[in-house]
């Protein structure tokens, strides 16, 4: 249920959403509405969009701004990566095809000077043409389909933005780039006509390889994660021919390291192999989604401790290595006490890290670390001094 008229904000109602909202919903949701014109079902729905943004898009914890049903707020972007998409957009005119909830469309459209919204379902679109005009934001809204849009449109975009949808008509999640929603490879072509560059943002579980041999035009992939949680791919086409696929690891949250390589420097990047040294690196899961695994051996100079396990190792400490990196010896595991206490971390090793724990007796957490893994002479444990 939507509400985008007057009631919903009124001050005793807003009030009285806020003093709910460490409340139990269950329980809220059996009371009474204690105003004739705002069900209660409708004062819930905005409790859970405020309990998502504090966490998720904080800059809509403003007055006046309403919120859509949960499912929409599960597939808006967050505020961080948005943001970080927004730092490498610009140009005169944008427009989002799938503007959702809009919190991609609200931070790309500060680098555009036209910014146009196209979604399908007209009481989303109502909650986001309200919250802009609270937040301030100018644009044109558009309630229509996407793809009779592209088939009137005449327009031209600096940049075509869009989110297509990742589950079935059962929803159950989807991956292929035919079975989203809009089919990708189905609109490509118009797509192209309509802008210098289209920019789509994809599941984190999508294979690269695939996507680049599925769709032609690609010339740069962004791999986002935030707090080393790998959350989006986005991709970039273009007509224009370019020398070579840009690919950025970014992990933000998290000392905003960024990688950069050349698709297709892997296949040709040599590793270097060892026993475990002082130091042990742990890439960023932006890297690791990448599978950039020889790559990074052979730009930070480091050696691998086995060809299916991706930690690095040496004797020198690398400062700038965009991942964990731990000062650590071998130990026997005799030398394991029970009861002690460590984060463990299990690398290409035949026991997971809760098997571990119940085997070692092995306490969660503190300071100290154990890896459990293997080198190319076989299984080793790693302990952080």
């Amino acid at each position: 249920m939507y509400s985008v008229g007057n009631s919903i904000i009124k001050k005793e109602v807003q009030d009285y959403i806020n003093a709910n909202l460490t409340t139990d919903l269950h329980a809220l949701l059996l009371k009474k509405s204690p105003f004739p014109d705002v069900s209660m079902l409708e004062i819930v729905q905005q409790i859970k969009g405020k309990q998502t943004a504090q966490k998720k898009f904080p800059f809509l914890l403003k007055e006046g701004i309403i919120f859509p049903p949960q499912l929409n707020l599960e597939q808006a972007s967050s505020e961080k990566t948005a943001e970080y998409k927004s730092q490498i957009l610009t140009g005169n005119k944008l427009i989002d095809l799938t503007s959702g909830f809009g919190i991609d469309a609200f931070y790309l459209s500060q680098n555009f000077n036209e910014v146009t919204l196209v979604e399908q379902n007209q009481p989303l679109l109502n909650v986001v043409k309200h919250n802009w005009t609270v937040l301030g934001r100018k644009a044109t809204f558009i309630h229509q389909n996407l793809e009779d849009f592209l088939q009137a449109n005449k327009d031209y975009f600096n940049s075509i933005y869009l989110d297509p949808a990742r589950r079935d008509s059962n929803k159950n999640k989807v991956f292929l780039l035919e079975d989203l929603s809009p089919d990708i490879l189905e609109i490509r072509e118009k797509l192209l006509d309509s802008a210098d560059q289209v920019v789509i943002k994809l599941s984190p579980l999508i294979d690269l390889k695939y996507l680049v041999s599925a769709l032609p035009g690609i010339f740069r992939i962004e791999i986002i994660a935030v707090k080393n949680d790998v959350k989006e791919v986005v991709i970039f086409l273009s007509k224009e021919k370019k020398a070579g696929i840009l690919v950025n690891c970014i992990n933000l949250e998290s000392g905003e390291t960024v990688f950069t390589f050349t698709f297709g420097e892997e296949e040709s990047a040599q590793a270097g192999y060892s026993e475990p040294e002082k130091f042990i690196y742990i890439p960023n899961n932006s890297i690791l989604k990448a599978g950039i695994f020889n790559l990074i051996s052979e730009r930070f100079g480091l050696n691998k401790l086995h060809p299916n396990t991706h930690l690095y190792t040496s004797g020198q400490k690398i400062n700038d290595f965009p991942g964990r990196v731990f000062s650590m010896e071998t130990i026997e595991s005799k030398q394991i006490k029970k009861k002690e206490q460590f984060n463990i971390i299990s690398k290409n090793y035949p026991l997971k890290p809760e098997d571990i724990k119940k085997k070692y007796a092995i306490k969660d957490g503190g300071k100290d670390y154990l890896i459990f893994t293997q080198s190319k002479k076989g299984k080793i444990i790693l302990k952080s001094v």
